[in-house]
């Protein structure tokens, strides 16, 4: 590995301060799945970890412009439970862009009032990792404005599996009946309880599939595909998904 490719891509502060048209919805909730850091890596012929450096200025373009404009809530897909599939030096990396990431940006997002919060399960990540999403948490926790939330070691239908666990062992003990059970209840039991489900789903690379994603939560969210690799998807890009949505005519199955 060249040992200057960082030094090739620093993050520099954008100056571009596109909005979306006045008057267009704004959505309360948007999920993002950051594809395509290696891709972007492999045409430019650096390390995936370049590439994935590369994507964490293009997180931080995105959190500041959801803030800008109004979204109350920003879900990113970081890594998921399939992720661990991945070569060893790569994952570590990860981790050390985590820790960075927080260090560095942890006081901008704390003067934007911004909570941070996690979901999937950490309790497999490495211990300075763990310490990492414990400190983001406790030092944005009085926080009261847009929540962005980090998916780790996330997958979809393991979250739903064990939502469903927890429902039976209510069910069994008798806390809770079976007739009782509906949509909320096992919306409550998920790691997004509490946090309405999200409006827009964006995800970059071209690839137009949810891979294991909030299956549960984006019921009746609006989809956006973007052939960009995440590494160049910034605020403008941005904008114009949160564009295309105010666009759309939400029916929810009804009619209008």
């Amino acid at each position: 590995m060249a040992p200057n490719w960082k030094s090739m891509f620093k993050s520099k502060a954008r100056s571009v301060r596109l909005q979306i048209p006045e008057g267009m919805p704004v959505p309360q909730h948007v999920a993002v799945i950051m594809d395509g850091n290696g891709r972007w890596a492999t045409v430019r012929g650096l390390p995936r970890m370049a590439g994935h450096h590369a994507g964490m200025g293009a997180m931080r373009d995105v959190i500041r412009a959801a803030d800008d404009v109004g979204v109350k809530f920003l879900t990113m897909y970081a890594f998921s439970t399939e992720n661990w599939k991945r070569p060893r030096q790569e994952i570590q990396y990860l981790w050390q862009l985590l820790e960075e990431f927080f260090l560095r940006d942890i006081k901008e997002l704390i003067e934007r009032n911004v909570v941070i919060r996690f979901i999937g399960d950490t309790t497999h990540l490495p211990l300075a990792s763990q310490k990492t999403i414990e400190r983001a948490k406790e030092m944005t926790c009085s926080n009261t404005g847009m929540v962005v939330q980090f998916a780790l070691n996330y997958g979809s239908r393991l979250e739903i599996v064990e939502a469903i666990k927890a429902i039976a062992k209510r069910v069994e003990s008798g806390e809770l009946s079976p007739d009782d059970i509906d949509d909320s209840v096992l919306s409550s039991h998920l790691s997004t309880a509490g946090i309405p489900d999200p409006d827009l789903l964006i995800r970059t690379s071209g690839d137009q599939r949810i891979s294991n994603f909030l299956l549960w939560q984006i019921a009746y969210a609006e989809l956006y595909f973007c052939d960009k690799l995440w590494p160049e998807f910034h605020r403008e890009d941005f904008l114009a998904a949160l564009e295309s949505y105010g666009r759309r005519e939400r029916r929810f199955g009804g009619l209008k």
